[in-house]
């Protein structure tokens, strides 16, 4: 794992304490997020996001995320633009959530950190 990876995945455990990170066989690294809170709107109260950090990265940015995978609204439906898959290079199932940045991804500015509160965002919009 990288210098800027690491130090990254730190600071997400500033925030999120049990934050970790593995690195598949493609050179990928898998980061998980457990215990995020949710607002009002889901099916529960928190879920484990996971999301994919792409060799490249910094310069390669982050883009879709999952959670947990029996994670639904609260009436019962699927998000809007979320579906169940497979994290790739997993068994892992998961509710993808095919969201993506709405402005252009820095390597000077955006971190792991920046990514986690565009989630974050995204979890707050419920739909």
């Amino acid at each position: 794992m990288s210098g800027i990876l690491s130090m990254q995945l730190e600071q997400l455990r500033e925030r999120f304490g049990e934050a970790h990170a593995s690195t598949m066989a493609s050179g990928t690294t898998l980061v998980t997020v457990p215990g995020v809170r949710l607002p009002e709107g889901w099916s529960r109260s928190s879920t484990t996001i996971r999301f994919l950090v792409p060799p490249g990265y910094p310069f390669a940015q982050l883009d879709c995320f999952w959670a947990d995978p029996d994670l639904l609204l609260a009436h019962g439906a699927t998000p809007q633009n979320a579906a169940l898959n497979v994290i790739p290079e997993t068994l892992q199932q998961g509710m993808w959530f095919s969201w993506h940045l709405t402005s252009a991804w820095s390597p000077n500015r955006d971190t792991l950190s920046t990514w986690m509160n565009v989630v974050i965002d995204r979890l707050r919009q419920v739909r």
